[in-house]
């Protein structure tokens, strides 16, 4: 038996026109929320309506080559935010996700194996010396958490395990530094996005601070949290309150930048 559609024309188009919202970004935001929230069969219906509303040129006589490349560039950014919201959401989430984008997916908008890899992970993992990576994610984890940075780290190292640190580094290093496909504040939407489904505060007050840090606007950041919310309630979620003892929604305020 079929879910009922989330993602309907009239809540995209909604989504796609939120003002201060960065161009190119409305449509792997979107992926994201629903794939956190465990609709990978929306992935599809988004990535169809990127491609007819954003994916053809704006003015004509273009040639076909632009167009292709517009599409190709709406599938890569998609799957990228896929892929880096792994960390934030669970691999599961994501692989379900990317399965179904591929269904929807023509063979000239996939990047296959031992092909061009627009992220470079592949050269990263086989051809690049771990510590170069490493370093890199921790100059992006000092970039998001700030004058912070050093204090999140050692709380993590002092969890109990030092393994929690360490998993934190892997994930900074090879997957969310990594801005070949979308850019450090892009890179924090994708963050933002898998957050908010999750009702977990604590991150998300820390990663709407860094989005400010990657070099997104407060206004852009705002737009990002709306359509997230927009898309949470669209699927069901509400606030449910910190007394209820189950339910699917927010128990308390969702972090905004106006509340930090």
């Amino acid at each position: 038996m079929s879910l009922p559609p989330i993602a309907t024309p009239s809540l995209l188009a909604s989504i796609r026109a939120r003002t201060f919202l960065p161009p190119n970004v409305w449509y792997f935001v979107a992926g994201v929320t629903l794939s956190v929230l465990n609709r990978p069969d929306e992935i599809p219906r988004i990535f169809q309506y990127a491609i007819e509303k954003d994916g053809v040129p704006k003015e004509n006589g273009e040639k076909g080559e632009m167009k292709h490349n517009q599409q190709l560039q709406i599938a890569r950014r998609l799957r990228e935010a896929l892929v880096k919201a792994a960390p934030i959401g669970g691999l599961p989430k994501s692989i379900n996700a990317l399965l179904a984008l591929k269904t929807a997916t023509p063979p000239s908008l996939l990047d296959e194996p031992l092909g061009y890899s627009p992220s470079a992970r592949s050269a990263e993992i086989f051809g690049t010396p771990s510590p170069q990576i490493m370093h890199r994610g921790q100059k992006f984890f000092d970039q998001v958490y700030g004058k912070v940075s050093q204090r999140v780290m050692v709380q993590m190292d002092r969890s109990g395990t030092e393994d929690l640190g360490l998993t934190a580094r892997l994930m900074y290093g090879y997957i969310l530094s990594n801005t070949n496909v979308l850019s450090a504040a892009e890179s924090s939407f994708v963050l933002i996005a898998g957050i908010i489904p999750q009702d977990v505060n604590p991150q998300l007050k820390g990663h709407l601070k860094g989005a400010i840090n990657n070099g997104a606007t407060v206004e852009e950041v705002n737009a990002v949290r709306d359509i997230v919310l927009q898309l949470c309630r669209a699927a069901g979620m509400k606030s449910i309150g910190s007394a209820s003892p189950g339910g699917w929604g927010w128990r308390g305020d969702i972090a905004s930048l106006a509340k930090l």
